[in-house]
């Protein structure tokens, strides 16, 4: 028993360093860099090097290769031995011959490695890493990225002979797993899940949010002529009346010179007491009016809207002149439909 020990322990070691390759090969190419990359923009270390080891996922698979098939015949080498002699003794007292007996335990150690190798290491670690992927990658990239650095001069030279067998038959090898889909692709999924019924796109937020993608600013801008602006000084009488016209809820505010300085919602002067009703709303009350170019793509100007917190902003050509306004309502519009809104504007 004692002198079968060393043979069983490396049994399980080994068996382990395959299910870490498998493993890592599977989580490499099943994980997803959109669940990866913001971990790594908060600074996490195991998620930078998941994402250099999903760039560089041939030496990842390379690496993974070797380690399985090292393993797999140490495997069979180290631990068929070590369970040949320890089966020997219990089926000697069968009473079969010494042939029968060798025969016998080579089989049963055979068989029980094989049982081993392909579910522990091999099985297991792959449906794990299919069923976790994103959490499986963080683990074992980080460790498969060191075993690469470790024996690079190796896998760097196996993987060379591998890429120029490719290129041999008119194959261009690539370096990086390719989890994601063109936006073609996408729209090519979508108008066939629609045409079987298996999607609903109703209202259009599907298709208007491929088209979105394509959409300029000056797509959607409104004229200045077509913007009812109010000169400042403005009041909250002022705004009242614009309100009574136009029934809109944001009005552009300009100087003396007609040139726009911001814009007033219709709550900003709610609040305003009757007493200061016809006085000029204080600037601190203004909006800021920020500037996006014209020839702009929408989905740029949509997301500096957001990010600055502003319902609407000019709409400029190449000399900063401005042309237009785009209101957020209506860049949402192209994404989700018409939206009905009574003060809208």
């Amino acid at each position: 028993m004692s002198e079968s020990l060393p043979g069983l322990a490396w049994l399980v070691v080994l068996l382990a360093g395959n299910a870490f390759f498998v493993g890592a090969e599977f989580a490499v190419i099943s994980a997803r860099r959109s669940q990866i990359e913001p971990r790594a923009a908060q600074g996490s270390k195991a998620a930078k090097t998941t994402l250099w080891a999903m760039e560089h996922a041939t030496l990842m698979l390379a690496t993974s290769q070797l380690g399985i098939t090292v393993c797999s015949l140490l495997i069979l080498t180290v631990s068929e031995p070590a369970i040949h002699h320890l089966l020997e003794g219990p089926l000697g007292l069968t009473g079969l011959s010494a042939d029968a007996v060798s025969w016998a335990a080579f089989l049963t150690a055979l068989l029980l490695v094989t049982y081993l190798h392909v579910v522990f290491g091999e099985m297991v670690p792959k449906n794990l890493a299919f069923s976790l992927p994103d959490r499986a990658a963080l683990v074992l990239a980080p460790a498969l990225v060191m075993v690469s650095r470790i024996f690079r001069p190796v896998i760097a030279g196996l993987n060379a002979m591998a890429n120029a067998v490719l290129r041999l038959f008119g194959v261009d090898p690539k370096d990086e797993a390719n989890s994601t889909y063109t936006l073609e692709q996408v729209a090519s999924i979508v108008e066939l899940s629609r045409r079987e019924g298996t999607l609903s796109n109703d209202a259009g937020p599907l298709s208007g949010a491929f088209e979105f993608t394509d959409r300029l600013v000056r797509d959607i801008e409104v004229a200045s002529d077509r913007v009812e602006v109010l000169s400042r000084p403005a009041s909250p009488f002022d705004v009242q009346q614009a309100v009574a016209r136009h029934g809109y809820s944001r009005y552009i505010v300009a100087d003396e010179t007609g040139e726009p300085t911001g814009y007033l919602h219709v709550k900003d002067v709610m609040e305003i007491s009757t007493d200061e009703f016809y006085a000029p709303v204080p600037p601190k009350r203004l909006r800021r009016l920020t500037a996006v170019r014209r020839d702009g793509e929408l989905e740029d100007a949509l997301a500096r809207m957001r990010r600055l917190g502003v319902h609407v902003a000019r709409s400029v050509d190449d000399d900063g002149q401005t042309r237009g306004y785009v209101f957020l309502e209506d860049a949402v519009e192209v994404l989700v439909g018409t939206i009905h809104d009574a003060t809208s504007g």
